[in-house]
């Protein structure tokens, strides 16, 4: 992985947006370029935008809009074959990739301020390949949760290797003053000491990957509970939502200075958290209960929004990508083309959730927009 990217790039380019990814490395030989990198970026990312799925769609929109799209970059030799687009982005490096988006995103939520970041992964469903035998890819994502904004990604081969890899993704990340929250897969006490040294806190979900830890945080509750936690500094929070025959009432306790064996061996817990869900769906009763552990001392309601703001990565990323940009439908599958196209796909993602001006309506009707109003599709690349 490369190192975390921090500074901004000098500028080169009239648009300051495609200044960060002015110096990606181009893998193509220099007698087979007719056309540049940067101009097939540019006329992917806006295909995109305006609900491109395949590489022959890209370059059908790039026909379409080709004086429109000269006012961005040059296309001296014209729009490229699909099959060109396909080629150059199995061949980009992603890395190189992730790491111009990174230092891209990092300059917007600098000016946004987000605080909250989730880490979590996704499948690419349509990536897999039964013919070379190739598994679907899955990406780690780290998503600011106020701002709503992607802030990278990496890839792991599969959902069990999602421990090497929240690793590589905080190192590229600045989680100074942050709260990064993670679920029970990366519930690992060499993660919890990573985010702590960077100057971060964490709540991280307990599972059976901890056993005695989470034995420990039961137990402890259980007791506190049946002692109505006497002598003990809490907090508690309660919220209850009704919603088309459904009512779902959360409970919420933080306990400071929890004390049981091996809190000594978890780099900077200070507190541990439960919930307790309680659904009812058309009359039928469920429950659940989870535990947490946490760096920071924090009020119940600020631990309630930690936990819920985790799991709205599910419904404004996940869901988005899978429903609005189509992304487990995709069948573009060869060598790195999956993941670039990934990162574009999130790239579009932030950009159109940036437009707030102009078009108050949803992301699908934002790339409609795109689609109909090249004006639009030129605020939202912010030229």
């Amino acid at each position: 992985m490369p190192p975390k990217a921090k500074t901004s790039p000098a500028k080169q380019h009239p648009h300051a947006f495609l200044d960060f990814f002015a110096d990606l490395p181009d893998p193509r030989l220099d007698r087979k370029k007719q056309h540049q990198l940067l101009d097939i970026f540019v006329v992917t990312l806006c295909a995109v935008l305006t609900g491109a799925e395949s590489w022959i769609e890209v370059e059908q929109f790039g026909k379409v809009r080709l004086e429109w799209l000269r006012r961005l970059v040059p296309l001296a030799n014209g729009i490229p074959s699909h099959d060109t687009f396909g080629r150059v982005f199995r061949l980009i490096d992603p890395e190189a990739f992730g790491e111009r988006f990174l230092a891209w995103i990092q300059e917007v939520c600098q000016q946004s301020g987000g605080k909250l970041i989730a880490i979590d992964g996704k499948t690419v469903r349509g990536s897999y390949d039964r013919r070379d035998g190739r598994a679907a890819i899955h990406l780690l994502s780290a998503w600011a949760v106020e701002n709503r904004l992607v802030l990278g990604q990496c890839r792991t081969d599969e959902k069990s290797n999602e421990i090497t890899a929240i690793p590589e993704l905080l190192r590229l990340l600045d989680v100074q003053g942050c709260i990064v929250t993670i679920d029970a897969m990366g519930c690992q006490k060499v993660i919890a000491q990573q985010i702590t040294e960077a100057g971060g806190d964490y709540v991280l979900g307990l599972k059976g990957n901890q056993t005695k830890l989470k034995d420990d945080v039961a137990h402890f509750f259980a007791c506190a509970e049946r002692d109505g936690f006497a002598h003990l500094q809490h907090d508690y929070h309660k919220t209850v939502e009704k919603d088309h025959g459904r009512v779902e009432t959360r409970e919420y306790w933080i306990v400071a200075e929890p004390s049981f064996e091996v809190k000594g061996e978890w780099g900077g817990l200070a507190a541990v958290g439960m919930v307790r869900s309680e659904r009812v769906i058309d009359g039928v009763p469920s429950l659940e209960i989870r535990h947490y552990i946490c760096s920071q001392r924090m009020p119940a309601p600020a631990f309630a929004g930690a936990v819920r703001g985790h799991w709205g990565i599910e419904n404004s990323l996940h869901w988005v990508l899978d429903v609005v940009f189509r992304e487990d439908d995709c069948r573009i599958r060869k060598d790195h083309a999956p993941e670039n196209l990934a990162i574009v796909r999130r790239l579009a993602l932030n950009l159109l959730r940036e437009e707030k001006a102009i078009c108050k309506v949803g992301l699908k009707a934002k790339r409609h927009r795109c689609a109909i109003d090249p004006t639009y599709l030129q605020a939202v690349l912010g030229f």
